[in-house]
């Protein structure tokens, strides 16, 4: 075993060890809860030992550095995410391999979304981005829409071709009144959870908790975990 694959194997163990203790501290089961591994900075060469270690889900924010990595590894067995804001400019791109655009807050980027999927002949799955600290109407700093703008943005998601409405997506607020209070925002993204599964049943998939809050996020609900750090290392800067 190699050295970077060793320290791979050790980081995985250790983040499974988390989740499978806070699925069991709240009574939940850890295969209820899917662990992402968010690749972006990192090579290839580490998403192939990912594979080799069992991960079957992993995540980048930037089509630029995504789209290399995904056919440098069209050989492995993946299902990707796309986590990142995402520019309709860089739309095509991302729709020709991700699974999953976990980042989708505005209408114009579901028109652009849908279209894209029609000429690649691809269905995508959509996760609403949540922004738990916007203002009504407004986006908040990281993407995402407000919670009273889901079920318009759900509806036109479930409307239109090519795209399928899989749940809800949000990353803990920096600012306002979930700033510091990971679980209370991820409790609150599982009641918006609800009411939209109220009027669509299969978006059942709510992402959310990072390396440093995945316990928070496993103790609300959380479907799926989107870990880095964890599992990577500390990321190389970006230059």
């Amino acid at each position: 075993m190699t050295d970077r694959k060793a320290e791979l194997a050790a980081n995985l163990a250790q983040v499974e060890e988390r989740i499978a203790s806070s699925c069991a501290e709240v009574g939940r089961k850890r295969e209820e809860v899917t662990l992402i591994v968010v690749t972006k900075t990192y090579p290839a060469s580490d998403v192939r030992i990912l594979h080799e270690l069992g991960v079957r889900h992993v995540a980048e924010n930037r089509d630029q550095d995504a789209a290399p990595k995904a056919i440098a590894c069209v050989d492995l067995s993946l299902t990707w995410h796309f986590v990142g804001q995402l520019q309709t400019n860089k739309v095509r791109s991302v729709t020709s391999y991700a699974d999953i655009v976990q980042s989708v807050d505005r209408t114009k980027l579901v028109t652009a979304l849908s279209a894209a999927a029609v000429r690649g002949e691809r269905e995508l799955g959509c996760l609403i981005q949540v922004a738990l600290d916007a203002e009504s109407g407004e986006r908040g700093e990281r993407g995402g829409v407000a919670p009273d703008g889901v079920e318009e943005l759900a509806g036109a998601i479930g409307a239109a071709p090519g795209l399928r409405l899989d749940g809800l997506m949000t990353v803990a607020p920096l600012a306002g009144e979930y700033a510091g209070r990971q679980r209370a925002a991820f409790d609150r993204l599982m009641e918006i959870s609800s009411r939209l599964r109220a009027g669509h049943p299969a978006a059942n998939m709510v992402s959310a908790g990072m390396s440093g809050d995945l316990e928070d996020a496993v103790a609300a609900g959380a479907t799926h975990v989107r870990v880095g750090t964890a599992v990577l290392g500390v990321r190389p800067r970006l230059g």
